[in-house]
């Protein structure tokens, strides 16, 4: 007699530095151990993994499978209209095509953390356009010269969520752009982060940059932008990054404390929604050991902070 037996979950690398799709797995909160082993380590070594074909989540489904991987936040510290377990990332309400790090703006007395990671599920596509583009700051840390790595390593970040919008995303207004902005703004965050900041887990080092920085520690604005576009550029480098088109039953989970990504605004005034879960992450540290400050504002109502050991 012949026994059925599933097929083994496989991982093919998408790109030299990120990216790498994984298959022959069915995404939900009953999903096996040894195939959330895979998921993980793979997320570790890839920043970010792609799922096909998970037609069948849910919210809560995907809510769930979550739980599998860590510690589910609130949808978001200041945009609380747009879903109680998911953040829905809605076209109508705006477009997020600027590169940054999801949320590092937020505090949490007395210490601060930002998101270990994400999981977004495809809800609506546009018939074109649309996709999303990651990209490793630890590629981008390790690719700098010597030189530049020291001055990062020194360098410390304040990070808001109250930031250049018009100059990131340019003056074309949408619906409800205005009123979705005040909401993320309602409350005032600033976070100082160190610019290199070590990764939990892995050991690695990565940038702590994106669209949410201010300014950097003790340095006047021109010397700040100067700087920022220095490492900033490093980030966004084609070789560092991965782009997905989007197919409905897609699921991509990043690693937020070694990526940032861009979703590109390329489908004119077509709907696009896709569900976002986020995880609790740990308080960044520096090279010198040097965790993240609050300066201003509390997000303890957003999340725990995740006590993480390093990956075997």
């Amino acid at each position: 007699m012949t026994i059925a037996t599933a097929p083994t979950v496989s991982v093919t690398k998408l790109g030299a530095r990120i990216g790498a799709r994984v298959d022959n797995v069915r995404l939900g909160g009953d999903l096996d151990a040894a195939s959330v082993d895979v998921i993980r380590r793979a997320l570790l070594e890839h920043k970010v993994v792609f799922f096909r074909g998970q037609d069948h989540l849910t919210e809560d489904g995907q809510y769930e499978f979550a739980e599998l991987l860590g510690t589910p936040t609130t949808p978001h510290p200041t945009v609380t209209s747009h879903g109680e377990k998911s953040l829905a990332i809605d076209s109508e309400y705006g477009r997020a095509n600027s590169w940054h790090t999801d949320v590092t703006f937020v505090d949490r007395i007395p210490v601060d953390r930002i998101p270990k990671a994400s999981i977004l599920r495809a809800v609506t596509l546009p018939a074109y356009g649309g996709s999303t583009t990651w990209a490793s700051t630890v590629a981008a840390y390790e690719s700098l010269p010597e030189p530049l790595k020291l001055l990062a390593e020194n360098l410390r970040a304040v990070h808001t969520n109250v930031y250049d919008y018009a100059a990131a995303h340019g003056a074309k207004a949408r619906p409800n752009t205005a009123e979705y902005r005040a909401e993320f703004e309602s409350t005032y965050y600033e976070t100082e982060h160190p610019v290199v900041r070590v990764h939990p887990e892995t050991g690695e080092k990565a940038l702590l940059v994106g669209h949410f920085v201010k300014h950097f520690a003790g340095l006047s604005g021109a010397e700040s932008q100067a700087l920022f576009r220095l490492f900033q550029d490093r980030v966004t480098r084609l070789e560092n990054t991965v782009r997905w088109n989007w197919q409905l039953g897609d699921v991509a989970i990043w690693d937020n404390r070694a990526t940032q990504h861009y979703a590109v605004d390329d489908y004119d005034g077509q709907p696009r929604r896709l569900t976002r879960i986020t995880l609790a992450g740990d308080v960044p540290v520096g090279v010198d050991g040097v965790a993240s400050t609050v300066i201003a504002g509390n997000a303890e109502h957003y999340s725990i902070i995740e006590e993480v050991s390093r990956a075997a």
